[in-house]
Parts: C-alpha cells; structure tokens; sequence
C-alpha cells in the first residue's frame, strides 16, 4: 500500500503503469496548435448523431475502445472503469457503461474528473484491488452550453474572460504492471472558495483551489517546483493561469516555464474561443496527447498534472450561490520510483 506524505499526498509503494491512453477531439481542438498530438480527429462535431448529447457519448466509447485496442487488453479483464463528465446525471459517462459492460464507478469532479478517476485508480492498484483500470472522461461545446449557459442556436456574445468547452474525450489505461510511464503519487484537493459568482469567469474561480493544491502537494512532499519538467493545471485558462501564479508567488513559489495551463495552450490564444479550452476533456486529451508523447520522448521525465473543477450547476447559479472549486493532483514519471 501506498503511504501517506503530510496532509492531503500519497505515494504509491508499487507505481501503477499507464500501459495506454487515446484522445479524440473535435475539428476546432484538431486545427488548434496541439492538433498534431491528438490520435483520432473527428471532422463532424456530431460524429453522425442525431444530437449534441449522442455525439458526445460516441466520443467517450471510441476513446475507450481504442484505448483497449492499442494495448491488447480485452475489455472483461477490466476491473473497473472510472468515468465522468459534465453533463446531468453524467449521462455520457453511464450510457458508455451501458455499452462497454465493465463494472463501473461514475464521478463527477468537472474539469477535474481525470484527475480524480487517475487517484482513485492508484489507490485501486496499489491497494491490491485490482489488476486493470479503465479511466475516461468526455465533454462537448454543444452539450455545455446546452445546459449550462445558453443554445448555441441563440449565438450569444461571450465575455473574453468566459471558456470554449473542448468537444471529445481522453481514455487512460492503468494496470498493476507495465513499462510505464507510472502514476507515483496524488494529491487530493480539498473545496477553495474565493465567492466568484460569475460562471462566465470559471478560471478565477477555479485558481484558488489549483494554488492551494500545489502549494499542498510541494509541502507534503518536501519537493521544490523544478522536481518536475511540466506543471500543467487542466483549464484555467489564460485568465485563471495568470491568477494562480500571483496566488502562488504571494506565498514564495514561482513555478517559471515548467508551467504550462491546457485551457491556454488548447486554443493557442484565439480570441473566438475567449479566455481558452475547459470541459472535462481539455485536461484528459492533452494529458494523452501532448504530456505522454512528450513523455515518450524524453522531453519530459516527471509531470504533475493538476485537474481543476468549478463544481456549480445552473441551479446553485441562479440561486445566487457562489462557484466552489477543486483541484486535485496526479504524478506521471518515466521511472516507477517516487
């Protein structure tokens, strides 16, 4: 079993293996800078549904499947498939359930799933819970919106602080054994709410919580920043990027170069899609996309991947209630020692 580091980290005692990953994206994420990264590009946002919401699930279902087909692994040697989206009910994540017919635990963390379906898989294997964990999680443009702010048939203006949501989906394979790259350790983060109200500002309600969770994660493992070649939090963007790193420089830490934000990088600044990239899928496809590839060759050897969520509902909205949030922190090393 894992142990314990300070209040909120564990540290794995047998690494689990990321032995295989996929994304799959939309045509705005393919066109976008990271394009190159990504394994399967859908030119059509509906993928051939008949809805926003169907399309969706198709693009969780090919993430997993093909995440299972490149690694060999049939889908009953499966112990447990975590996953989650944004989306009432997590209706994406249970219908893909439905479908692949794995024993299924569904999340809901937002933009922050990946990072907590990653940390319950390490507690899984390293606990001697199971063999495999199947890990994925979806979102789409048209689906947010839908539901959280406006029909995209109305073609409403966005504030320049507000985010595009990524349309497609990342799956991740962990086992109890494999080459790696390994899952060495996770930091679970705790609600920080600094009472922002406007959903058309997620990453300023989002900064708060990435910040005290690597500040966490730093004092609980006694580690300077530049133990790690990449610090990416999953979709501040850009305004909640330049947010986190005052909060963190107000308290002495200064991450520098090695820190990098999805929801920044995912849109390379285009001004149509407003403050950057979030949804679920933002963190998840530039986890398996761009983090591994690099990973893989040799640009990075350790990483700390921090899934950030702004936990709200159109309801908590409405009635006047402020937008808590969450960050939790997964590691990614080349090698399997912490």
């Amino acid at each position: 079993m894992g142990e314990k580091h300070g209040d909120q980290t564990y540290l794995f005692t047998n690494p689990p293996s990321l032995i295989g990953a996929r994304s799959v994206v939309g045509p705005r994420e393919a066109a976008g800078p990271l394009g190159q990264y990504f394994d399967l590009k859908i030119n059509d946002p509906l993928f051939g549904e008949r809805t926003a919401e169907k399309a969706e699930r198709r693009f969780l279902v090919e993430a997993c499947n093909a995440t299972l087909e490149g690694t060999g692994v049939a889908g009953g040697d499966i112990d447990f498939l975590l996953a989650g989206d944004l989306l009432n009910q997590i209706i994406s994540a249970s219908f893909t359930a439905r479908e692949l017919k794995i024993p299924f635990l569904g999340l809901y963390g937002a933009c922050s799933t990946v990072a907590e379906a990653s940390a319950l898989a390490g507690f899984l294997l390293d606990g001697g819970f199971g063999s495999n964990v199947l890990v994925g999680v979806s979102s789409h443009y048209q689906t947010a919106e839908r539901q959280y702010r406006y029909p995209i048939e109305l073609n409403l203006k966005h504030k320049l602080s507000a985010q595009y949501t990524v349309t497609g989906a990342g799956a991740f394979l962990y086992a109890k054994a494999g080459a790696g790259p390994y899952l060495t350790g996770v930091t679970v983060g705790k609600i920080v709410d600094y009472q922002i109200k406007d959903p058309n500002d997620m990453g300023a309600a989002m900064a708060p919580a990435a910040a005290d969770t690597i500040l966490q994660h730093l004092e609980d493992t006694g580690r300077e920043p530049n133990y790690y070649d990449l610090i990416l939090t999953g979709d501040l963007g850009k305004v909640g990027m330049q947010l986190t790193s005052a909060l963190l420089e107000q308290c002495g830490v200064s991450l520098g170069s090695i820190y990098q934000d999805g929801g920044a990088m995912m849109f390379g600044g285009d001004p149509a899609q407003g403050a950057g990239g979030s949804g679920c899928a933002c963190s998840a496809v530039i986890t398996a996309g761009y983090v591994l590839k690099e990973m893989a060759a040799g640009k990075f050897k350790r990483a700390l991947i921090v899934g950030t969520g702004s936990l709200h509902s159109p309801l908590t909205w409405q009635q006047g209630e402020s937008i808590p949030g969450i960050a939790h922190a997964f590691v990614l090393e080349r090698q399997g020692a912490a």
